[in-house]
C-alpha cells in the first residue's frame, strides 16, 4: 500500500531549475554546481520539504543521495510522506548525479569485473577520494550556504553507491552521522573495502554513528560479502554505534532500493519524535 501512495506522490512532483527554493511548500530543483576539485560542472537535484509556518526557521537535516538520477524521486517521496505523518522530521534530499559513475564511486583502480574478467569499462575507476572531497568541500558548502541546515547529515547509496558509503564511513566518518548502504558492491577490487572494514571498523572515530546495510536476492559474492561484513559486528565492541542489517529475499539487485530506502529512513529516525507544543 505504501508504494501505491508513493506513486501518486511522485505524480505531483516536478523539477524546475528556474524556481528558487522556498520553505512554504515542497520544491524539487535541478541545480548546477561548478566544481574546481573535479574540474567540471555537476548537476544535483534538491528536494526542499514542506515546513509548518511555526517552524520556518528550524534547521533541517540533509540526506545526500548517490545515483540521484535513479533514486531521488523515490527517496524524496518517502521523506515527504513520512514527514507528513510525523514519523520523521523534514529532511532536505540532495540527489547527486555522476558524469562518470565508475570513477566517482570506486575507491581504487581495478579492471576486474563482478565475474572476475577484465572489463575496459572500469578503466576510469579509482576516483572516489576526489569525489568525496567534492562532496565535503564544495557540495556541502553550497547546500549549507543556500539552505538552513542542521548538523545531522545522512549519506546513502546503492551498489557502487553503497560501496562509496561504506568507504566514506571507514575513511571519513566525520562527514556524516548516518550511513545507508543498499547492496554495496563489496566485491570490487578483490574485496578492498571489505578488507578495509576488517582493519578500521573498531576505530574510535567511527563511534556515534548509524549504519543501515542490506542485500537482496543476489547470488554469489554480493550476498556473501554483505554477510561477511555483517559478521564483523559480532566480533567488535563498538561504543555508541547503531547498525541494522536487512535481507530482502524477494527483491532483485535493482528492485531492492524501493523497500530498503524506506526501511533505512525508519531506522535512522526510529527514536525521533515530533515536538509537542503546549
Amino acid at each position: 500500500m505504501k508504494y501505491v501512495i508513493i506513486f501518486f506522490i511522485l505524480l505531483s512532483y516536478h523539477a524546475n531549475a528556474q524556481t528558487p527554493a522556498r520553505y512554504n511548500h515542497v520544491t524539487n530543483d535541478v541545480q548546477l554546481i561548478h566544481s574546481q576539485i573535479l574540474n567540471q560542472d555537476r548537476y544535483v537535484y534538491i528536494h526542499v520539504p514542506k515546513i509548518d509556518s511555526n517552524q520556518v526557521n528550524k534547521p533541517l537535516d540533509v540526506l545526500y543521495l548517490l545515483d540521484g538520477e535513479n533514486h531521488f524521486h523515490i527517496v524524496s517521496a518517502y521523506v515527504e510522506y513520512l514527514r507528513h505523518w510525523g514519523v520523521i522530521p523534514p529532511v532536505i534530499v540532495v540527489g547527486i548525479l555522476s558524469a562518470d559513475r565508475v570513477k566517482d564511486l570506486t575507491p581504487t583502480n581495478s579492471l576486474i569485473d563482478f565475474d572476475g574478467n577484465v572489463d575496459s569499462r572500469y578503466k576510469t575507476s579509482g576516483g572516489n577520494e576526489q569525489f568525496l572531497n567534492f562532496v565535503k568541500q564544495e557540495l556541502m558548502t553550497y547546500v549549507e550556504g543556500r539552505y538552513k541546515t542542521s548538523r545531522f547529515k545522512i549519506f546513502a547509496g546503492h551498489s557502487f553507491g553503497g560501496l562509496t558509503v561504506i568507504n566514506c564511513m571507514l575513511n571519513h566518518p566525520e562527514m556524516f552521522d548516518a550511513y545507508v548502504a543498499v547492496s554495496p558492491s563489496l566485491w570490487f577490487d578483490n574485496k578492498y573495502v571489505l578488507r578495509l572494514a576488517e582493519q578500521k571498523l573498531a576505530a574510535a572515530a567511527i563511534t556515534g554513528k548509524k549504519l543501515f546495510y542490506s542485500v537482496g536476492n543476489e547470488d554469489g559474492t554480493f550476498r556473501n560479502d554483505v554477510l561477511e561484513f555483517n559478521k564483523l559486528f559480532r566480533h567488535r565492541s563498538l561504543r555508541d554505534f547503531e547498525h541494522m542489517y536487512k535481507d530482502y529475499p524477494f527483491e532483485s539487485h535493482m528492485t531492492e532500493p524501493i523497500p530498503a530506502y524506506y526501511d533505512a529512513l525508519r531506522f535512522v529516525y526510529k527514536t525521533w519524535a515530533p515536538e509537542t507544543t503546549k
